[in-house]
Protein backbone atom coordinates (compact mmCIF):
# COMPACT_ATOMS: atom_id res chain seq x y z
CA UNK A 1 0.00 0.00 0.00
CA UNK A 2 2.46 2.72 -1.68
CA UNK A 3 -0.48 5.42 -0.89
CA UNK A 4 -2.42 5.25 2.32
CA UNK A 5 -6.27 6.74 1.93
CA UNK A 6 -8.01 8.10 4.97
CA UNK A 7 -11.70 8.93 4.10
CA UNK A 8 -13.57 7.98 7.41
CA UNK A 9 -14.44 10.65 8.98
CA UNK A 10 -14.10 11.61 12.33
CA UNK A 11 -11.59 8.63 12.59
CA UNK A 12 -7.92 8.83 13.80
CA UNK A 13 -4.32 7.62 12.28
CA UNK A 14 -2.39 6.35 15.39
CA UNK A 15 0.82 4.49 15.47
CA UNK A 16 1.73 0.99 17.27
CA UNK A 17 5.14 -0.06 16.63
CA UNK A 18 5.86 -0.51 12.92
CA UNK A 19 2.41 -0.18 12.37
CA UNK A 20 -0.38 2.41 11.41
CA UNK A 21 -3.68 2.00 13.24
CA UNK A 22 -7.30 3.62 11.81
CA UNK A 23 -9.02 3.95 14.89
CA UNK A 24 -12.77 5.11 15.47
CA UNK A 25 -14.44 5.41 18.54
CA UNK A 26 -12.37 3.10 20.27
CA UNK A 27 -12.46 0.60 17.18
CA UNK A 28 -9.43 -0.18 15.66
CA UNK A 29 -10.84 -0.09 11.85
CA UNK A 30 -8.02 -1.07 9.78
CA UNK A 31 -3.80 -1.94 10.13
CA UNK A 32 -0.88 -1.47 7.40
CA UNK A 33 2.91 -1.64 8.20
CA UNK A 34 4.06 1.58 8.37
CA UNK A 35 7.12 0.59 6.25
CA UNK A 36 4.84 -0.05 3.31
CA UNK A 37 3.64 3.38 3.22
CA UNK A 38 4.82 6.10 0.95
CA UNK A 39 2.17 9.20 1.04
CA UNK A 40 -0.99 9.61 3.38
CA UNK A 41 -4.09 10.97 1.87
CA UNK A 42 -6.43 12.68 4.02
CA UNK A 43 -9.93 13.24 3.29
CA UNK A 44 -11.87 15.87 5.33
CA UNK A 45 -12.01 15.04 9.19
CA UNK A 46 -9.66 12.51 9.88
CA UNK A 47 -7.37 13.26 12.93
CA UNK A 48 -3.55 11.91 13.07
CA UNK A 49 -1.48 11.77 15.85
CA UNK A 50 1.52 13.76 17.30
CA UNK A 51 3.94 10.16 16.90
CA UNK A 52 2.66 9.86 13.33
CA UNK A 53 3.50 13.47 12.54
CA UNK A 54 7.07 12.77 13.74
CA UNK A 55 7.44 9.82 11.81
CA UNK A 56 5.78 11.01 8.36
CA UNK A 57 8.67 13.85 8.96
CA UNK A 58 11.83 11.45 9.78
CA UNK A 59 10.82 9.28 7.22
CA UNK A 60 10.00 11.87 4.26
CA UNK A 61 6.78 10.87 3.72
CA UNK A 62 4.65 13.08 2.24
CA UNK A 63 1.09 13.93 3.45
CA UNK A 64 -1.45 15.27 1.87
CA UNK A 65 -4.54 17.16 3.45
CA UNK A 66 -7.83 17.66 1.77
CA UNK A 67 -11.60 18.24 2.18
CA UNK A 68 -14.22 15.35 2.05
CA UNK A 69 -14.62 16.06 -1.39
CA UNK A 70 -10.87 16.00 -2.49
CA UNK A 71 -10.02 19.83 -2.49
CA UNK A 72 -6.51 20.32 -1.89
CA UNK A 73 -5.61 21.85 1.96
CA UNK A 74 -2.11 21.79 1.91
CA UNK A 75 0.61 18.67 2.81
CA UNK A 76 2.77 17.89 5.52
CA UNK A 77 6.24 17.74 4.37
CA UNK A 78 10.29 17.18 5.66
CA UNK A 79 12.85 19.42 5.50
CA UNK A 80 13.88 19.70 2.53
CA UNK A 81 16.72 17.46 0.71
CA UNK A 82 19.76 19.63 -0.52
CA UNK A 83 19.56 19.47 -4.09
CA UNK A 84 20.16 23.25 -4.72
CA UNK A 85 22.36 23.06 -8.17
CA UNK A 86 19.37 21.07 -9.44
CA UNK A 87 17.18 23.52 -8.98
CA UNK A 88 19.52 26.08 -10.14
CA UNK A 89 19.63 24.22 -13.77
CA UNK A 90 15.96 24.11 -13.51
CA UNK A 91 15.56 27.41 -13.27
CA UNK A 92 18.02 28.52 -15.72
CA UNK A 93 16.05 25.88 -18.39
CA UNK A 94 12.82 27.83 -17.26
CA UNK A 95 14.82 30.67 -18.36
CA UNK A 96 15.84 29.68 -21.67
CA UNK A 97 13.21 30.03 -24.21
CA UNK A 98 14.67 27.74 -26.22
CA UNK A 99 14.71 24.78 -23.68
CA UNK A 100 11.08 25.93 -22.09
CA UNK A 101 9.92 25.78 -25.52
CA UNK A 102 11.48 21.86 -26.30
CA UNK A 103 10.53 21.03 -23.36
CA UNK A 104 6.77 22.03 -23.26
CA UNK A 105 6.03 21.13 -27.24
CA UNK A 106 6.73 17.48 -26.51
CA UNK A 107 4.81 17.39 -23.41
CA UNK A 108 1.98 19.10 -25.41
CA UNK A 109 2.92 15.96 -28.26
CA UNK A 110 2.50 13.40 -25.29
CA UNK A 111 -1.50 14.58 -24.77
CA UNK A 112 -2.16 14.80 -27.73
CA UNK A 113 -1.23 11.61 -29.10
CA UNK A 114 -2.36 10.01 -26.48
CA UNK A 115 -5.62 11.87 -26.58
CA UNK A 116 -6.04 10.53 -30.55
CA UNK A 117 -5.29 7.32 -29.24
CA UNK A 118 -7.68 7.11 -26.58
CA UNK A 119 -10.09 7.88 -29.06
CA UNK A 120 -8.42 5.53 -31.99
CA UNK A 121 -9.19 2.80 -29.32
CA UNK A 122 -12.93 3.12 -29.46
CA UNK A 123 -12.87 4.22 -33.53
CA UNK A 124 -11.87 0.69 -33.96
CA UNK A 125 -14.77 -0.82 -32.79
CA UNK A 126 -16.46 0.49 -35.19
CA UNK A 127 -19.21 1.90 -32.74
CA UNK A 128 -18.83 5.83 -32.69
CA UNK A 129 -18.45 6.80 -36.31
CA UNK A 130 -18.38 10.66 -34.78
CA UNK A 131 -14.88 10.00 -33.47
CA UNK A 132 -13.17 10.10 -37.07
CA UNK A 133 -13.26 13.66 -37.37
CA UNK A 134 -12.01 14.38 -34.01
CA UNK A 135 -9.10 11.92 -34.21
CA UNK A 136 -7.88 13.80 -37.68
CA UNK A 137 -8.29 16.80 -36.00
CA UNK A 138 -5.96 15.86 -33.24
CA UNK A 139 -3.31 14.50 -36.10
CA UNK A 140 -3.99 17.85 -37.56
CA UNK A 141 -3.05 19.46 -34.19
CA UNK A 142 0.28 17.50 -33.76
CA UNK A 143 1.75 18.71 -36.90
CA UNK A 144 1.04 22.27 -36.38
CA UNK A 145 3.22 21.88 -33.07
CA UNK A 146 5.94 20.94 -35.04
CA UNK A 147 5.83 24.67 -36.22
CA UNK A 148 5.02 26.23 -32.88
CA UNK A 149 8.31 27.93 -31.24
CA UNK A 150 6.32 30.19 -28.58
CA UNK A 151 4.29 29.20 -25.41
CA UNK A 152 1.21 31.33 -26.26
CA UNK A 153 0.90 28.92 -29.41
CA UNK A 154 1.44 25.60 -27.75
CA UNK A 155 -0.65 26.62 -25.04
CA UNK A 156 -3.05 27.30 -27.71
CA UNK A 157 -2.69 24.44 -29.54
CA UNK A 158 -3.17 22.41 -26.28
CA UNK A 159 -6.47 24.21 -25.33
CA UNK A 160 -7.92 23.63 -28.55
CA UNK A 161 -7.05 20.34 -29.04
CA UNK A 162 -8.51 19.58 -25.33
CA UNK A 163 -11.78 21.58 -26.10
CA UNK A 164 -12.02 18.52 -29.51
CA UNK A 165 -11.52 15.71 -27.62
CA UNK A 166 -14.14 16.74 -24.86
CA UNK A 167 -16.60 17.15 -27.16
CA UNK A 168 -15.84 13.99 -29.02
CA UNK A 169 -15.45 12.21 -25.41
CA UNK A 170 -18.79 12.27 -24.65
CA UNK A 171 -19.69 10.25 -27.01
CA UNK A 172 -17.86 7.43 -25.22
CA UNK A 173 -20.41 7.66 -22.29
CA UNK A 174 -22.92 4.65 -21.76
CA UNK A 175 -24.65 6.25 -19.33
CA UNK A 176 -26.46 9.93 -19.86
CA UNK A 177 -24.94 11.57 -16.43
CA UNK A 178 -25.85 15.26 -18.24
CA UNK A 179 -21.85 15.34 -19.26
CA UNK A 180 -21.85 17.92 -21.94
CA UNK A 181 -18.69 19.69 -21.76
CA UNK A 182 -15.87 20.29 -19.58
CA UNK A 183 -16.39 22.22 -16.77
CA UNK A 184 -13.79 22.35 -14.05
CA UNK A 185 -15.07 24.88 -10.94
CA UNK A 186 -17.17 23.92 -9.91
CA UNK A 187 -18.00 20.49 -11.56
CA UNK A 188 -21.60 20.73 -12.71
CA UNK A 189 -22.20 17.28 -13.55
CA UNK A 190 -21.27 13.53 -12.22
CA UNK A 191 -18.24 12.84 -15.30
CA UNK A 192 -16.96 15.99 -14.50
CA UNK A 193 -17.27 15.28 -10.64
CA UNK A 194 -14.87 12.06 -11.49
CA UNK A 195 -12.64 13.91 -13.96
CA UNK A 196 -12.07 16.57 -11.41
CA UNK A 197 -11.70 14.59 -8.52
CA UNK A 198 -9.18 12.13 -10.99
CA UNK A 199 -7.22 14.70 -11.81
CA UNK A 200 -6.76 16.12 -8.30
CA UNK A 201 -5.65 12.92 -7.20
CA UNK A 202 -3.04 12.40 -10.00
CA UNK A 203 -1.02 15.79 -9.48
CA UNK A 204 -0.75 14.93 -6.14
CA UNK A 205 1.08 11.88 -6.99
CA UNK A 206 3.15 13.71 -9.51
CA UNK A 207 3.83 16.03 -7.22
CA UNK A 208 4.98 13.45 -4.68
CA UNK A 209 7.30 11.71 -7.40
CA UNK A 210 8.99 15.40 -8.46
CA UNK A 211 9.48 15.52 -4.70
CA UNK A 212 11.52 12.37 -4.80
CA UNK A 213 13.69 13.22 -7.53
CA UNK A 214 14.48 17.03 -5.41
CA UNK A 215 13.07 18.94 -8.75
CA UNK A 216 11.00 22.73 -7.58
CA UNK A 217 7.22 21.54 -8.87
CA UNK A 218 6.63 25.34 -8.74
CA UNK A 219 8.98 26.02 -12.03
CA UNK A 220 7.27 24.59 -15.31
CA UNK A 221 7.95 24.42 -18.63
CA UNK A 222 4.41 24.33 -20.52
CA UNK A 223 1.90 25.87 -17.77
CA UNK A 224 2.79 29.14 -16.06
CA UNK A 225 4.60 29.85 -13.29
CA UNK A 226 2.04 31.50 -10.40
CA UNK A 227 2.44 31.33 -6.79
CA UNK A 228 1.36 28.28 -5.24
CA UNK A 229 1.08 26.79 -8.45
CA UNK A 230 2.39 23.48 -8.87
CA UNK A 231 3.39 24.00 -12.30
CA UNK A 232 5.78 20.97 -13.12
CA UNK A 233 3.36 19.24 -11.51
CA UNK A 234 0.83 20.03 -14.37
CA UNK A 235 3.46 19.89 -17.00
CA UNK A 236 3.89 16.01 -16.23
CA UNK A 237 0.50 15.44 -15.73
CA UNK A 238 -0.77 16.38 -19.16
CA UNK A 239 -0.01 13.04 -20.83
CA UNK A 240 -1.00 10.69 -18.34
CA UNK A 241 -4.57 12.26 -17.76
CA UNK A 242 -6.54 10.36 -20.80
CA UNK A 243 -4.50 6.85 -20.09
CA UNK A 244 -4.99 7.15 -15.89
CA UNK A 245 -8.09 9.46 -15.19
CA UNK A 246 -10.31 9.33 -18.26
CA UNK A 247 -10.17 5.45 -18.94
CA UNK A 248 -11.26 5.32 -14.92
CA UNK A 249 -14.13 7.36 -15.49
CA UNK A 250 -14.84 5.63 -18.89
CA UNK A 251 -15.03 2.33 -17.12
CA UNK A 252 -17.01 3.46 -13.95
CA UNK A 253 -19.75 5.38 -15.83
CA UNK A 254 -19.85 2.38 -18.74
CA UNK A 255 -20.02 -0.53 -16.72
CA UNK A 256 -22.59 1.36 -14.41
CA UNK A 257 -20.15 1.23 -11.38
CA UNK A 258 -21.17 4.38 -10.25
CA UNK A 259 -25.28 5.71 -11.24
CA UNK A 260 -26.57 9.70 -10.45
CA UNK A 261 -27.75 8.13 -6.90
CA UNK A 262 -24.22 8.32 -6.41
CA UNK A 263 -24.11 12.28 -6.38
CA UNK A 264 -25.77 15.01 -4.55
CA UNK A 265 -25.32 18.79 -4.79
CA UNK A 266 -23.04 20.41 -2.82
CA UNK A 267 -24.62 22.25 0.11
CA UNK A 268 -21.99 24.44 0.73
CA UNK A 269 -20.98 25.43 -2.93
CA UNK A 270 -23.84 26.60 -5.51
CA UNK A 271 -23.59 23.95 -8.94
CA UNK A 272 -21.26 21.77 -7.54
CA UNK A 273 -21.69 18.40 -7.75
CA UNK A 274 -19.88 15.76 -5.53
CA UNK A 275 -19.58 12.39 -5.12
CA UNK A 276 -21.07 10.56 -2.02
CA UNK A 277 -18.94 9.02 0.74
CA UNK A 278 -19.02 5.30 -1.27
CA UNK A 279 -18.12 6.94 -4.76
CA UNK A 280 -15.38 8.21 -3.28
CA UNK A 281 -14.24 4.75 -2.23
CA UNK A 282 -14.93 2.97 -5.33
CA UNK A 283 -12.86 5.82 -7.36
CA UNK A 284 -10.48 5.75 -4.45
CA UNK A 285 -10.06 2.06 -5.10
CA UNK A 286 -9.90 2.28 -9.31
CA UNK A 287 -7.33 5.15 -9.02
CA UNK A 288 -4.89 2.70 -6.88
CA UNK A 289 -5.01 -0.35 -9.10
CA UNK A 290 -4.54 1.94 -12.46
CA UNK A 291 -1.43 3.62 -11.08
CA UNK A 292 0.12 0.19 -9.84
CA UNK A 293 -1.12 -1.36 -13.04
CA UNK A 294 2.76 -2.92 -14.20
CA UNK A 295 3.30 -1.48 -17.82
CA UNK A 296 6.70 -1.22 -20.33
CA UNK A 297 8.01 2.35 -20.33
CA UNK A 298 8.04 3.21 -23.68
CA UNK A 299 11.32 4.89 -23.69
CA UNK A 300 13.34 2.87 -20.97
CA UNK A 301 11.70 0.09 -22.25
CA UNK A 302 11.60 -1.28 -18.51
CA UNK A 303 8.37 -2.56 -16.73
CA UNK A 304 7.27 -0.64 -14.05
CA UNK A 305 4.08 0.79 -12.22
CA UNK A 306 2.07 3.35 -13.45
CA UNK A 307 3.34 5.36 -10.22
CA UNK A 308 6.66 4.68 -10.90
CA UNK A 309 6.59 6.18 -14.33
CA UNK A 310 5.58 9.35 -13.26
CA UNK A 311 9.30 9.89 -11.05
CA UNK A 312 10.80 8.02 -14.28
CA UNK A 313 9.24 11.37 -16.77
CA UNK A 314 10.47 13.55 -13.65
CA UNK A 315 13.90 12.60 -13.90
CA UNK A 316 13.80 13.32 -18.01
CA UNK A 317 13.15 16.68 -16.77
CA UNK A 318 16.35 16.35 -14.45
CA UNK A 319 18.77 14.94 -17.37
CA UNK A 320 17.95 17.69 -19.40
CA UNK A 321 18.76 20.47 -16.90
CA UNK A 322 21.47 19.37 -15.70
CA UNK A 323 22.65 18.97 -19.84
CA UNK A 324 22.65 14.79 -19.87
CA UNK A 325 19.95 14.77 -21.70
CA UNK A 326 18.71 16.25 -25.03
CA UNK A 327 14.99 15.91 -25.50
CA UNK A 328 11.75 15.32 -23.35
CA UNK A 329 10.66 12.17 -24.58
CA UNK A 330 6.50 11.81 -23.58
CA UNK A 331 4.97 8.44 -22.02
CA UNK A 332 3.21 7.41 -24.94
CA UNK A 333 0.69 4.48 -25.08
CA UNK A 334 -0.38 2.37 -28.18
Amino acid sequence: MPVLYLTEQGATLRKDGGIFLITKEDRVLDKVPAAKVEQVVIFGNVNITTPVIHFLLSEGIDCVFCSSTGRHHGRLISTESKFGLLRQSQFQAVSNAETKVSIARQMVKGKLLNLRTMLMRYLREGAITQLAGAVDSLRQAVLRLGAANDIAIIQGIEGYASALYYSAFRNLLKQDLGFKVRIRRPPRDPVNSLLSFGYTLLVYDIQAAIRTVGLNLFLGFLHTIAYSKPSLALDIMEEFRPIIIDSIVLRIVNTRALTQEDFEPSAEQEGLVRMKQQAIKLFLQQYEERVQTMVIHPVLNIRATYRRCFELQARQIARIVTGQQQIYQPFLVK
